[in-house]
C-alpha cells in the first residue's frame, strides 16, 4: 500500500472512530436520568349536580396521628381496643399517621359562587394553604366567591379564608352556625378548653377579624334558610355548632358533611369510633351513624373534607358497619342539567 493509501485509510478510520463515539455519546445522553419532580398535579375535580356544579378543592394533607387521637367515648382507642387501628389500617394498606386529606367544595349554582369550608391556610404550615391555588387552576377567582359557609370553626376549615392579616375572598360573606361562633370566638370559652384546644380559638379569632370588621361575618341560627338549594343540617358532637349542608338541585343530593369522618379505614367499620377533638363524643357518634344510615338508604352523594381527595362517594352496608365507595373518575367535563355524560353524583337507574 502506498503512503498516499495509508494515509487515506488512517483518516477515513479516525472518521469512523469519531462517529462511533458520538453515536454512543447521543445514546447516553438520551437515557440520562432526568430529575425528579418535585410537584402534584393540581387539587381539583368536578361533577354535576343537577343544575349545580360542584368543585372539590385539595387545601393540602396533614399526617393524622391515629394512635394519639381516636378515641372510644372518653378513653383511648388503644387502650379500650388493642391493636384494632393498626388492624383496620393495614386492611387498607395504611398506618399510622395516615394522611389525610383537607378537602373543601365549591358550588356553582349558576347564580352564586358558594364555598363550603376554606381549609387551612397557613394555620397547618407546609399541609395547607393549596386552596387558592388550586380554586384558580379550577378556573375561578378568589373575588367571585360570594360566600363561604363552614361546617365548623376548626383550623382546617376556617383558616382559609384570611390571607395574612386580609380576607382572602374579599367579596364573600362567611357563615357559620351561630353556636359555633359563639364558643371559639370567646377568650372565657378558650380559658375553660382543655390545652391542645385552646389554638383553635386563636386561629378562628385571626382568621374571622377581617370579616367581621368588613361586616361580612354573619352567623345563622339552625333554623335560618341559606341560599336557594343549600340547607343547614345540624350536627352537634364535633364541636357545639357542628353543621353539615345539603345541596339539591333537580331531585339530586349531596351531603357536605365536615368533620363526621377523620380516619375511613377505622370510622365506616366501626361507627362508634370518636376523636378527641370532639366536644361530645357521644353526640358525636350519634350523628355519625345517623348520617351513615340516612346516606346509604337515601344513596346520597357525599362529601367529604377528611376522606382522600375529591372526598367524593357514596355509602354502603358492609359486614361490619359501612364502605366507603369513591365516584368513579370521569375525565370528560360535566355538564350541569346535560343529558350526554350521565355524572357519578346521581343515583343509578
Amino acid at each position: 500500500m502506498s503512503a498516499l493509501s495509508r494515509t487515506v485509510a488512517v483518516r477515513a478510520l479516525c472518521a469512523l472512530l469519531a462517529a462511533a463515539g458520538l453515536a454512543v455519546a447521543t445514546v447516553a445522553q438520551v437515557h440520562a436520568a432526568a430529575p425528579f419532580a418535585a410537584a402534584q398535579a393540581p387539587g381539583w375535580y368536578r361533577v354535576a349536580l343537577g343544575r349545580y356544579e360542584v368543585t372539590a378543592l385539595l387545601d393540602g394533607t396533614h399526617p393524622f396521628p391515629a394512635h394519639e387521637v381516636l378515641t372510644r367515648g372518653a378513653a383511648s382507642l388503644d387502650s379500650t381496643d388493642p391493636g384494632l387501628a393498626d388492624k383496620l389500617l393495614a386492611a387498607a394498606w395504611l398506618k399510622a399517621p395516615v394522611e389525610g386529606s383537607i378537602n373543601a367544595f365549591l358550588v356553582n349554582t349558576g347564580t352564586k359562587l358558594i364555598l363550603i369550608d376554606s381549609g387551612a391556610g397557613a394555620l397547618y404550615g407546609a399541609d395547607g394553604g393549596h386552596l387558592l391555588d388550586n380554586l384558580r387552576a379550577a378556573g375561578y377567582a378568589p373575588g367571585q366567591v360570594d360566600e363561604v359557609l363552614l361546617t365548623h370553626l376548626h383550623a382546617d376549615h376556617v383558616g382559609g379564608v384570611a390571607l395574612g392579616a386580609a380576607a382572602a375572598f374579599p367579596n364573600a360573606v362567611v357563615r357559620v352556625n351561630a353556636r359555633d361562633a359563639a364558643y371559639w370566638l370567646s377568650t372565657g370559652e378558650q380559658a375553660k378548653a382543655p390545652a391542645f384546644l385552646r389554638g383553635m380559638f386563636d386561629g378562628a379569632i385571626a382568621s374571622l377579624k377581617p370579616y367581621i370588621a368588613a361586616g361580612r361575618f354573619k352567623p345563622f341560627d339552625a333554623a335560618d334558610r341559606l341560599e336557594q338549594g343549600i340547607t343547614a343540617q345540624p350536627s352537634p358532637g364535633h364541636t357545639p355548632g357542628h353543621t353539615a349542608y345539603l345541596v339539591e338541585s333537580d331531585g339530586e343530593r349531596l351531603l357536605v358533611w365536615g368533620d363526621t369522618v377523620h380516619v375511613a379505614p377505622v370510622q365506616f367499620p366501626d361507627p362508634g369510633v370518636t376523636v378527641k377533638y370532639d366536644s361530645d363524643a357521644a353526640q358525636a357518634e350519634a350523628n355519625r351513624r345517623r348520617w351513615f344510615a340516612e346516606a346509604a338508604q337515601r344513596g346520597d352523594c357525599v362529601a367529604a373534607a377528611h376522606i382522600s381527595f375529591p372526598g367524593l362517594g357514596h355509602i354502603v352496608p358492609g359486614a361490619d358497619g359501612y364502605r366507603w365507595l369513591p365516584l368513579n373518575h370521569v375525565a370528560r367535563a360535566p355538564v350541569p342539567g346535560g343529558v350526554p355524560l350521565p355524572h357519578p353524583c346521581a343515583r343509578p337507574l
